[in-house]
């Protein structure tokens, strides 16, 4: 995943910062520090720990609240001297019970279509009697997908000739019942955007 020995904990008196990240949602956690045996532990365990400066030592995220911070992937900065934590939080980040320790906010930009996902799939086990997402899966993709076909011609149909507001709102529809056809298949948001990814073209160096 990373190797520690290219790291430069000197810069920061044997500390690096660590801008934790959800994976899922790419919405900003919280920022901690690392010492290096905080990053073994790290890299041994696939849990977050940090190095607690208020403790003066090691702090594993979830040893009293529960709530854990999964590690999917470790990147340093340009320098060697900071890291980005991708992580799959279970519960929450911040000591005030919130999601994130930046405030009340929820996931910005498409970080919500995961927000979305997550709740959809929590929705699966629920009574389709009371539930319209668990009864669209218990009713098979073929339904969901027509429901798909209904939510674009409505959508096209508000972009023809409706005002702002209606479009918006059958884009919403549109969106989320795609998002149910994608977990009835048993795939997520992230394939269709691994698929664009491929027909993007790279980033140019501004200097090559």
């Amino acid at each position: 995943m990373i190797d520690p020995d290219t790291l430069d904990f000197a810069k920061g008196d044997g500390l690096i910062p660590v801008v934790v990240q959800d994976a899922a949602t790419l919405q900003v956690l919280t920022l901690a520090y690392m010492d290096r045996a905080a990053l073994d532990e790290t890299l041994a365990s696939n849990e977050a720990t940090f190095y607690s400066r208020s403790r003066g030592g090691r702090w594993r995220k979830g040893e009293t609240s529960g709530d854990r911070l999964h590690v999917v992937s470790i990147t340093p900065d340009c320098d060697g001297d900071a890291l980005v934590l991708k992580v799959r939080p279970v519960g929450n980040a911040c000591h005030l019970n919130r999601i994130s320790c930046f405030g009340d906010e929820d996931a910005p930009g498409l970080g919500r279509i995961a927000r979305l996902e997550q709740t959809i799939s929590e929705r699966v086990a629920a009574d389709p009697a009371t539930s319209w997402t668990a009864r669209l899966i218990a009713e098979g993709p073929k339904r969901v997908a027509q429901k798909v076909g209904e939510e674009g011609v409505e959508t096209a149909l508000a972009g023809a000739a409706g005002p702002d507001e209606e479009l918006t709102s059958e884009a919403a529809d549109l969106i989320y019942h795609l998002l149910v056809l994608l977990r009835s298949r048993n795939l997520v948001f992230q394939d269709v955007l691994d698929v664009l990814a491929t027909r993007a073209k790279p980033a140019k160096d501004p200097e090559g």
